[in-house]
């Protein structure tokens, strides 16, 4: 199995399978559904064989696959995969598959092109977490918005057209100097090759300025304060399946590039400016978390919890350099780092089912208002311990996915400086407090209004998936160790790459 080009299969496959649920059309929507439900699940199934053949005892990129595209510029088709990039893929099989379960009644109004359009977009961020050449990378990192562009204009809310133009210019602005930096760096190494970036000395000049360009590209991605307004918006208008997406992938996408961009091949300028990243982050868990308190709208409060959430992500990847500058050593540094991918993972699953569970009620009441509801317990009590759990993970309780990474950021966070951890403890706080206040007014008390008398319990689609998401929460909170193990060494050795020195020559 592990001969086979999976890696291109995983990329391909649904891309050439959304071009097939094109080519249904919505002459038979049945059969839009049937067939994109068979390509999520096949490339769900094929890239299970990247974690049962990973080898965890080595750093090095697995099952790379290398041919020669542009010659002329030395730019190739190479893939692969490590601790940090493998986890991350399997996450985006998994939620695609639940995504279009989601979707499979509720979209009524162009199906094939629905599906398909979700079926592109794991193709490209797949692509964009195996990449391994920088050219392929920002095509697949570029790729990306175009779908979401689509699902968000096309089958999203009244304001729409305002939310899919401010998600692209962020995103797409974003990133231009990071182009401008890669074509740096190409010609400092005359390769496209991001392994080769890894090991280019640079001066502290250069690299402050490839690390800003990155910065802005994945800052906006995560997304960090200040550029984080074009994410409320995109949340509250995009159908469910592209909340779903957007929050449980698309937003890791800027925690991974941190990791496989910043630190590597800028170690000297992260230590450097790691105190604005910290300050951000904390800005992000603190601040944002402030924001959730006083929201109405159930998605506006679920997209600032992925802020504060993800700001735990980007702690713990730049709370390295503080750790050695105050022990002198970088032990604990792992365990920053462990705990922001866990937190990605985690982060994953619970704003995944945060957002479906959003979604059920919506496809009843038709309302996003915290104020519509009330009660929802006594009409729908299989929806609301589905719903009371997905909170508490979200809250960051003990024996969920969501405690883990979270604890894990925070204790390595107290090597480095106490206050800092402090800081990043309150959103234990304040992410029990926003969530619960929202859980008591919509699961909890009596019944409402007659919209909540008339509803009916989550039917057994719903429960599927809801039960997939459940079960992975609950298996990350109590067990995290296999998810440890597959990174521990790919992670042991990023951080010994970047506590050594890159400076080159001055320029």
């Amino acid at each position: 199995m592990t001969d086979w080009p999976l890696l291109t299969l995983l990329v391909w496959l649904p891309i050439v399978g959304g071009v097939v649920v094109l080519g249904v059309g919505d002459k038979s929507p049945a059969n839009a559904r049937r067939l994109a439900l068979i390509i999520s699940a096949i490339t769900f199934a094929l890239s299970i064989p990247l974690w049962t053949g990973f080898d965890t005892s080595t750093a090095a990129m697995q099952f790379e696959e290398m041919h020669p595209w542009i010659s002329a510029l030395n730019i190739n088709y190479h893939l692969g995969v490590d601790g940090i990039s493998m986890p991350l893929i399997l996450l985006t099989t998994f939620i695609t598959v639940l995504v279009v379960i989601a979707g499979w009644t509720v979209i009524q109004y162009r199906v094939a092109q629905y599906m398909a359009a979700f079926l592109f977009l794991e193709g490209v961020m797949v692509g964009t977490f195996a990449a391994l050449d920088a050219a392929l990378f920002y095509i697949m990192f570029e790729a990306m918005l175009i779908p979401m562009f689509i699902i968000i204009g096309v089958w999203g809310g009244p304001n729409r057209v305002y939310a899919t133009i401010k998600f692209f210019l962020y995103t797409f602005l974003g990133s231009v100097l990071m182009l401008v930096s890669l074509i740096y760096l190409y010609s400092k190494s005359g390769s496209f090759e991001i392994l080769d970036y890894h090991a280019l000395p640079l001066a502290l000049e250069p690299q402050i300025f490839i690390f800003l360009s990155f910065l802005l590209a994945f800052a906006v991605k995560v997304p960090m304060w200040p550029v984080h307004t074009w994410l409320p918006d995109a949340h509250v208008e995009a159908p469910t399946g592209g909340s779903v997406i957007l929050a449980a992938i698309m937003l890791k996408i800027g925690g991974y590039g941190f990791l496989r961009f910043s630190l590597p091949i800028t170690p000297d300028a992260s230590m450097t400016l790691d105190w604005l990243i910290i300050l951000m982050s904390l800005v992000a868990v603190v601040y944002i978390g402030f924001v959730a308190l006083v929201q109405q709208d159930m998605k506006k409060l679920i997209a600032y919890s992925s802020i504060s959430h993800m700001g735990f992500a980007t702690l713990g990847i730049f709370i390295i350099f503080m750790i050695f500058r105050n022990t002198g050593n970088y032990d604990g540094a792992s365990m920053a780092v462990e705990g922001a991918m866990v937190q990605m993972i985690s982060h994953g699953f619970i704003s995944a089912a945060m957002f479906l569970c959003v979604g059920v009620v919506y496809d009843r009441v038709h309302s996003r208002e915290i104020s519509a509801y009330g009660g929802v317990v006594n009409t729908m009590p299989i929806f609301a311990a589905f719903f009371v759990l997905f909170a508490m993970a979200n809250a960051g309780l003990p024996g969920t996915s969501g405690f883990v990474g979270e604890f894990l950021v925070i204790l390595a966070s107290f090597k480095a400086n106490f206050w800092i951890a402090f800081l990043a403890a309150l959103t234990l706080i304040l992410g029990a407090a926003y969530t619960l206040w929202m859980v008591k007014r919509v699961i909890f008390g009596e019944v409402a209004n007659d919209n909540v008398a008339k509803l009916e319990d989550i039917n057994s689609r719903e429960i599927l998936f809801l039960t997939l998401l459940t079960a992975s929460v609950l298996l990350v909170g109590l067990w995290p160790a296999p998810l440890l193990e597959v990174m521990e060494v790919t992670v042991e050795n990023l951080v010994q790459h970047s506590a050594a020195s890159k400076l080159g020559p001055s320029l």
